[in-house]
């Protein structure tokens, strides 16, 4: 039985979902831009529609009522409120916003909004994007005003989803939005997401002490593939890169020497001002935790290629690293060909748990794709994602059972959806969506959920 109390959540992103992307004076996102490009996206697939959540999300909300989550996560699209990046807010795109969450509490569910989930302004990429400096002020005003419109109803925020994604998968391997390839623009990227995250923190502050406001990691527990001096030196700098370069800007006001070193051929870090660690280190309520795998790395000459490829053409995200090789563990994956590795949720939250200030944390993302289809009886049958949840809940139980203030944990994702640059053909969802006719159909997987949440934990292991 987890504690009373605990949320039990869902969780999706504005992109990924809602569809729309002309309606009602919304701008052009640089994922908009992406999608039109050839080569971009596995079978040309754009997120025009998605799962036209824009126009369907009664339906999606009472979804998660038979469910009985909780908590709903979602993120709000930056030029659906912003259009431009700057200057007017649209009132149509902040009102879209306004009745989801109103109808998310005519349900008792609580919403948890996030600010970014990867869909800057084109307009504000068109300036620079995110190695530039000012795309974080701008960041810090959007924050204030969807605070001010939404701050008396929703209780939680977070802000930046995955900075290393967004800085290093779009401006250093060029799989994500923007599309770059500049490895040196991709570190004053992470360093301007870390300073919008803190910026944005202080402007809700300022408008609302009771807020709870929180920052959101992808977090990866990294392994030397041996003991030899390459590849534990590939491990220092894979986890720097991935974990310490935020967890430690974030909780510590500071970033770490080694990887500093490790980067000084890009940059001689003058983009780090004054004040700015401070700025990002502002305190928080509660980190948020994406967690889906593990690293096995190696540092040897010409290293194993990565247990799990990009889905298009790129090049490498560890900058500062490229030489640095992904080794597979052996042990089973999904069909994004991520190791399935439970243990290393364990090991992130205890890492944490002894290694910084401490704060309340939440598991806001964990989940897994598979090749679900519907079966001549009509249902999808998914009892690999049953397993994969069965076995994180547990090690978020035993986490709690030895101290580790985990709070609340939410999956990925409540329904199938666009999946960035793999297109449509990866579902993690709960739910299955039909593309063709946007029919909802609850998995294996979301019923087993509901009843996890209805007992208020798990009654036995799943097979």
């Amino acid at each position: 039985m987890f504690p009373t109390g605990f949320v039990w959540g869902a969780a999706t992103s504005a992109y990924q979902i809602e569809g729309a992307i002309t309606a009602d004076g919304r701008g052009r996102s640089i994922w908009d831009t992406f999608c039109s490009q050839d080569g971009r996206i596995v079978g040309g697939d754009t997120a025009e529609t998605a799962i036209d959540h824009y126009n369907r999300y009664r339906e999606d909300v009472k979804l998660m009522a038979d469910l009985g989550l909780t908590a709903y996560r979602f993120s709000v699209s930056w030029p659906r409120i912003q259009p431009d990046g700057s200057g007017a807010y649209n009132a149509k795109g902040l009102d879209f916003y306004k009745r989801l969450v109103d109808e998310l509490l005519s349900y008792g569910i609580d919403p948890w909004l996030t600010l970014y989930h990867w869909d800057l302004p084109q307009a504000l990429e068109d300036a620079g994007g995110w190695p530039a400096r000012d795309t974080s002020k701008r960041f810090a005003d959007f924050a204030a005003a969807v605070h001010a419109e939404l701050g008396d109803r929703v209780r939680n925020w977070s802000t930046v989803n995955e900075p290393w994604c967004s800085a290093f998968l779009g401006y250093a391997s060029g799989e994500h939005a923007p599309g770059r390839r500049e490895p040196a623009a991709a570190l004053r990227a992470a360093h301007h997401l870390n300073l919008a995250h803190g910026l944005a923190v202080q402007a809700m502050r300022a408008q609302n002490a009771d807020s709870q406001i929180g920052g959101c990691v992808n977090l990866y527990p990294v392994t030397p593939a041996t003991g030899s001096e390459a590849d534990q030196d590939a491990a220092r700098r894979i986890d720097g890169l991935q974990n310490r370069f935020f967890l430690d800007a974030l909780l510590k006001g500071s970033y770490p020497e080694d990887v500093l070193a490790d980067l000084s051929h890009l940059s001689d870090m003058e983009f780090i001002q004054d004040g700015d660690l401070a700025t990002i280190a502002a305190p928080l309520d509660m980190l948020l935790i994406n967690y889906y795998s593990r690293f096995t790395v190696s540092g040897a000459p010409g290293g194993a290629a990565s247990a799990a490829a990009a889905p298009t053409d790129s090049g490498s995200p560890w900058i500062g690293s490229e030489h640095v090789g992904f080794v597979n563990g052996g042990r089973p994956v999904t069909s994004m060909g991520w190791e399935i590795d439970d243990s290393g949720l364990q090991e992130m939250l205890r890492r944490i748990a002894e290694e910084y200030p401490r704060i309340p944390l939440y598991i806001s993302e964990n989940g897994a794709a598979y090749d679900d289809v519907i079966a001549e009886d009509g249902a999808v049958h998914d009892p690999d994602r049953v397993a994969y949840i069965d076995a994180h809940l547990r090690t978020c139980h035993t986490a709690i059972e030895s101290g580790i203030p985990l709070q609340g944990y939410f999956a990925w994702s409540l329904m199938d959806n666009f999946e960035w640059a793999w297109g449509y053909g990866k579902r993690f969802g709960l739910v299955y969506v039909d593309y063709e006719t946007q029919a909802r159909t609850m998995k294996s997987s979301a019923l087993w959920y509901a009843d996890t949440i209805r007992h208020g934990g798990l009654l036995g292991r799943a097979q």
